[in-house]
């Protein structure tokens, strides 16, 4: 039995996601026998020792401090130990490094990647960046800072009205660079509307994107598990169906709005290229202990989306589910996610080396 440090809320805008995705990894740990430690960050950036009896979990209660860098966390005049910290923070100053070099700063064991992967899953552009030149297939797109609009906003548009015109769809999903769950995402369906779906954008980053839009897509998702590059365990796809034009975040979060399956129906063939581009993904940003890697699919066009590094635990999020082909249930999953960040962490401490080990 570990006892665990359950990170949630944070301070972007997918707080409300965080705070459900918390409530179901608690309980899992729980079933699986460990003892969970819920602290939850409100929006100002302060931790507080949480009620694991108020569903969904709320970031209030008795202020708690992580001191740096000796790793202690303190409740009053109590210290509090923990063996290993579960960040479920999606977003910025959770998911995307920030969190992960605090802990990594103080020693502690985590789950999940490190600091560099957790930025290059977050940073959508960069993502995209990397694995087009690596050969992997990603729906075409063009960058577009704040600054830049700010200044030159005609020049921007009639950028995007060409790239548009490249691609024979006026249409362009714009989103900001640095978020998920699909804030601040807007489907611009002629360019009246990307003025508008840039200044949303730009509320949550500075820097958006704009995609090319794939009419007819199926939203695809693939689970991967583990720290051995050389034998991760990848299972899905799964598939979510959305009721909405495409599935944004009313679509993903609200009961009725869209339905998921476990096992998408695609061929076998198309199964095993998802799954080695996946592994393609995960290795390339150099990835540990679990991500969530994203598809397009139209007809024979298959598109890498994004990899979520903390993909949600919520109870309609498909990570934790679709490895039950493997066998695991959903305590499964988040108990070897712990087990993954024990051993990783194990074997740096064990394998650190000072200057005075090195050879003279």
């Amino acid at each position: 039995m570990a006892r665990v440090l359950l990170l949630f809320g944070g301070r972007s805008a997918e707080h409300e996601v965080s705070c459900s995705s918390a409530v179901s990894v608690h309980d899992a740990l729980v079933e699986a026998g460990h003892r969970v430690i819920p602290v939850g960050i409100d929006r100002s950036g302060s931790w507080f020792l949480a009620d694991a009896t108020t569903r969904p979990f709320r970031a209030e209660g008795r202020p708690v401090v992580l001191f740096i860098p000796r790793g202690v966390l303190r409740v009053g005049e109590d210290e509090i130990g923990f063996d290993v910290a579960f960040p479920v923070l999606h977003g910025p100053k959770g998911e995307d490094g920030t969190v992960q070099a605090l802990l990594g700063a103080a020693g502690l064991a985590y789950t999940g990647s490190g600091v560099g992967p957790s930025a290059v899953g977050m940073d959508k552009a960069l993502f995209k960046r990397m694995s087009r030149g690596i050969g992997l297939p990603v729906v075409d797109w063009r960058e577009i800072r704040a600054s830049r609009w700010a200044a030159a906003r005609d020049a921007v548009l009639a950028e995007l009205a060409a790239f548009a015109d490249g691609s024979g769809d006026p249409r362009l999903m714009i989103k900001p660079a640095g978020l998920g769950s699909s804030v601040g995402m807007t489907l611009a369906h002629t360019p009246a509307e990307r003025a508008d779906a840039l200044e949303l954008a730009f509320r949550f980053d500075v820097v958006a994107l704009a995609e090319t839009y794939v009419a007819g897509a199926r939203d695809l998702e693939v689970s991967v598990i583990g720290n051995d590059h050389a034998r991760l365990e990848v299972f899905g796809p799964g598939e979510i169906v959305s009721s909405h034009e495409f599935y944004d975040y009313a679509a993903k979060y609200t009961p009725g709005l869209s339905e998921t399956a476990t096992r998408a129906e695609v061929p076998d063939a198309v199964r095993e290229t998802m799954k080695k581009i996946a592994r393609d993904a995960y290795r390339a940003i150099g990835a540990e202990g679990f991500a969530r890697v994203d598809f397009l699919l139209a007809g024979d066009a298959l598109y890498l989306s994004e990899i979520n590094t903390i993909p949600g635990f919520t109870p309609i999020s498909l990570f934790p589910t679709m490895p039950a082909e493997g066998g695991y249930t959903f305590a499964a999953v988040c108990e070897r996610i712990v087990q993954l960040a024990v051993e990783r962490h194990a074997a740096r401490v064990e394998g650190h080396l000072t200057i005075a080990d090195l050879p003279r």
